[in-house]
């Protein structure tokens, strides 16, 4: 127990334990990252349609994240506070990813991914609040670094999959009517029940814990109607902490960045490794098995580099690290477009995976140090709002510089990524945040 919060530490495996949810729900983000691209261009998508078609995810991060945030803190049922959300979210995630490649049109696959972005939105929220309301200060930085490492095991395996059932004896040219390949099909089926049953082992392993008597009267005082909710989304923003102010422009680069990067590396390398930019021919199928096994392995590299990021982090500062970090991410970056040896493309995804491991971790341990205890969700609610809304700026602006800009080649976009994680990374290290824990 710690005096100074009166929570209990916990041990690595229950640490772990309570975060194995995040291995369901980063399998489905995983899965949608190698495979929406891919499955709305057998559908017929055009290359400039692209990020239009992928508006889900940043929209629903946008209105779903800070209005779960906002309810999951005025939130004192009998199974707790995150948990209800965690659960709901669960069931809508699985739903769409059972479904999603059984799509027969672009409306149909959009409308899917609609719903299996707000199951996962309504999910993502409150489990990064349930670390800070679970773990002492002292574990902040192993709780959500731990959830860092999972982020990459769980998308190792995500991107893997496929490659996995080509390997076991499936051929990746067995398509369905509308050119989706079964095996895109087998791995959003265990993706369904994966995100169903980690979220269900975490929730009862390790349980929240009981309020206290003054954290019900606080909520119990808090008015629950939704303009109450979205005024404290507002009081929020303008209370908003320092470092916390200073981390919004690093999230511009970085996430803008990220998603161009998962919605045109498959179309780069089908154009560098394959020559092929026909969405229906074996290459380009090859470049998405190619880029799940590239994915796969800068994932590994991310659970590894995850764990051992802890102490760094403590030396240095999360800050410093995660700048170091997406300079070897930006590296990574401008060189991938120049390889045409596919052997060769692992080498600038240690880069990646070195900057996935910080994305996913560091940036929370700031977040955690600057915020107060109970307005954790809605806080984290709104930082959620600084990685949608660059998605949501990419969505809208790339296709109108896509041909005038970048030459109509997703190989431009990927060198555009690279200079945008070196701005990311000269804006995050003015960012000072307490000292490590």
């Amino acid at each position: 127990m710690n005096p100074a919060d009166g929570k209990p530490r916990l041990s690595l495996w229950r640490i772990l334990e309570m975060n194995l949810g995040f291995l369901g729900l980063q399998f489905s983000f995983g899965l949608q990252q190698g495979n929406m691209a891919p499955i709305y261009s057998y559908l017929g998508a055009s290359e400039a349609s692209l990020p239009l078609l992928q508006l889900a995810g940043p929209m629903t991060g946008l209105l779903v994240q800070p209005i779960i945030g906002a309810m999951s803190d005025r939130t004192a049922s009998r199974w707790g506070r995150r948990t209800p959300y965690f659960l709901a979210g669960a069931v809508l995630c699985s739903l769409g990813l059972f479904f999603m490649p059984l799509s027969s049109s672009i409306l149909m696959a959009v409308s899917l991914l609609w719903l299996l972005d707000a199951g996962n939105n309504i999910t993502m929220e409150p489990y990064r609040a349930y670390v800070s309301d679970r773990l002492d200060a002292s574990q902040h930085g192993l709780g959500f670094l731990t959830q860092s490492a999972f982020t990459g095991l769980a998308q190792m395996l995500a991107f893997l999959t496929p490659s996995l059932l080509v390997w076991a004896g499936m051929s990746q040219d067995w398509v369905d009517a509308h050119h989706i390949p079964y095996t895109a099909r087998v791995a959003f089926m265990v993706g369904a029940v994966l995100a169903l049953g980690t979220i269900l082992w975490s929730v009862l392993r390790v349980p929240e814990l009981p309020l206290t008597p003054a954290e019900r009267a606080h909520i119990a005082a808090q008015p629950k109607s939704v303009r109450a909710t979205l005024a404290e989304i507002g009081s929020a923003i303008r209370d908003m902490p320092l470092a916390m102010r200073k981390l919004a422009l690093m999230s511009l680069f970085q996430w803008y960045a990220m998603m161009a990067y998962w919605t045109y590396v498959i179309l780069a390398i089908a154009r560098s490794v394959y020559d092929t930019t026909d969405s229906t021919a074996p290459g380009f199928r090859a470049a998405v098995l190619t880029n799940g096994e590239i994915a796969a392995f800068y994932n590994a590299v991310a659970f590894v580099a995850a764990f051992a990021m802890v102490p760094i982090a403590r030396r240095i500062g999360a800050a410093r690290l995660h700048a170091a970090c997406l300079v070897c991410a930006g590296i990574g970056m401008l060189w991938l477009p120049q390889v045409q040896d596919k052997a060769l493309l692992f080498v600038p995804a240690i880069g990646l995976g070195l900057g996935w491991a910080s994305m996913m971790g560091n940036p929370y341990v700031i977040l955690a140090g600057s915020i107060p205890p109970e307005r954790t969700g809605v806080y984290m609610g709104i930082f959620n709002m600084m990685i949608v809304i660059p998605m949501l700026l990419f969505a809208i602006s790339l296709p109108f510089f896509y041909a005038p800009l970048l030459g109509g080649d997703a190989r431009n976009v990927l060198r555009l990524c690279g200079m945008l994680l070196f701005c990311a990374a000269l804006a995050v290290w003015t960012v000072r945040e307490r000292k490590p824990a």
